[in-house]
């Protein structure tokens, strides 16, 4: 397997002792789309496949979207919390998707920077996950795990190279190749190795993944009504069962609000899109920005639509693959990260609880403004 950050200098595979692939939940539906299969005979395949070319462990990133979500779940209730018009905390703005977190360091700054979640990513816990807990229960070092992201957008690379994406220990990168959906299948469809489906692995030693499952986001890791669910719960002792989306100008902005007795508690939306993102910006520099909490993302359509994936030859999205692939991952199972039992015991066992110091070094970052320097292989907004 090439390894995307070493084009110019051939990469030492001495130094890798073990090869590990994380697969974003948001992929597997392209590959069951791709080659007509369902989505646990497709992750099989794909496990299969990544297995024939030496791979040792093949994850799904699900447990670490898991740990994003709750923490910011529990950040949204914070800020809302101590929320005022001198020291505004709100809206609270995600930061899973890293072409938006790009553009607002990058670009925007202050006023927008402040307002980003504090929450890493999944694909940067993913990366804690995989070069810490998982290297320890290993016996390993680190730098003897190459780790490989199979993701559905080409922002994934970027959030790679950030400096800061660290592991917890030892200063090793947490992610050292990010590879889209579309690349891997133009591997599987160039290959002529003799595949066996395998089961996914877990951290968790032996133990395999039995069944695929998702969180309750139409085409992303649903940020919004989880933390929407448990802000309701949490702020105000009101159970939502469902959560209603109305769109508004457009079928990427979506809102959806909280009412009682005639009076809006909490008002959510989804911005999806360049075009959305920007107004959002926009009313909230006008100070304007009705809202306490925005799902963002650059894709339009969310990561279902990434552009490593669901692409024609020519650039353009497939529509008809993509409604099959919004098909499928609409039937997966969903799975409450408050349901986890690993993930309970990952915060014990690896974090040392919820509220500890090692949670705050683990699974929280900081966000740099425009002027900080850009990596030599960044790309200019």
């Amino acid at each position: 397997m090439k390894c995307e950050h070493c084009t110019r200098k051939k990469c030492d595979t001495s130094k890798h002792k073990v090869l590990a692939v994380s697969v974003c939940p948001q992929s597997l539906p392209y590959f069951a789309a791709k080659f007509s299969l369902s989505v646990t005979d497709a992750s099989r395949r794909l496990c299969g496949f990544l297995k024939s070319l030496g791979v040792h462990y093949v994850f799904d990133t699900t447990i670490a979207a898991d740990f994003s979500i709750l923490e910011s779940q529990k950040e949204f209730v914070r800020r809302f919390r101590q929320h005022n018009e001198e020291e505004p905390t709100l809206p609270m703005l995600t930061s899973a998707c890293p072409g938006w977190v790009r553009y607002a360091e990058r670009v925007l700054g202050h006023p927008v920077t402040p307002h980003l979640c504090t929450a890493k990513s999944p694909q940067q816990i993913m990366g804690s996950l995989v070069k810490d807990y998982f290297a320890r229960r290993q016996n390993l070092s680190p730098d003897k795990i190459f780790h490989v992201i199979v993701a559905p957008c080409y922002d994934k690379k970027l959030e790679a190279l950030q400096e800061d994406v660290l592991t917890a220990s030892r200063g090793s990168r947490g992610t050292d190749c990010v590879l889209t959906s579309g690349e891997i299948t133009q591997m599987m469809e160039q290959s002529d190795l003799s595949v066996r489906d395998a089961a996914l692995d877990t951290l968790f030693g032996d133990m395999k993944e039995e069944e695929v499952r998702r969180h309750d986001g139409a085409s992303s890791d649903g940020y919004l009504a989880h933390i929407f669910r448990h802000a309701a719960k949490e702020l105000f002792n009101e159970d939502v069962e469902e959560v209603t989306y109305r769109t508004l100008r457009n079928k990427d902005f979506q809102e959806v609000t909280l009412e009682k007795s005639g009076e809006v508690l909490l008002r959510f939306a989804a911005a999806y899109g360049f075009r959305n993102i920007q107004n959002v910006v926009l009313k909230l520099k006008k100070g304007k920005f009705p809202y306490h909490f925005v799902e963002v993302l650059a894709c339009a359509g969310g990561c279902l639509n990434g552009r490593g994936q669901a692409q024609t030859e020519d650039g353009c999205v497939d529509k008809a693959l993509l409604q099959k692939m919004k098909g499928i991952y609409t039937d997966i199972p969903v799975r409450l990260p408050e349901t986890s039992s690993h993930v309970q015991e990952l915060y014990q066992e690896w974090l040392d609880g919820t509220d500890s110091p090692r949670v705050q070094e683990a699974l929280h970052t900081a966000y740099q403004g425009p002027g900080h320097p850009a990596n030599s292989r960044d790309i200019k907004w």
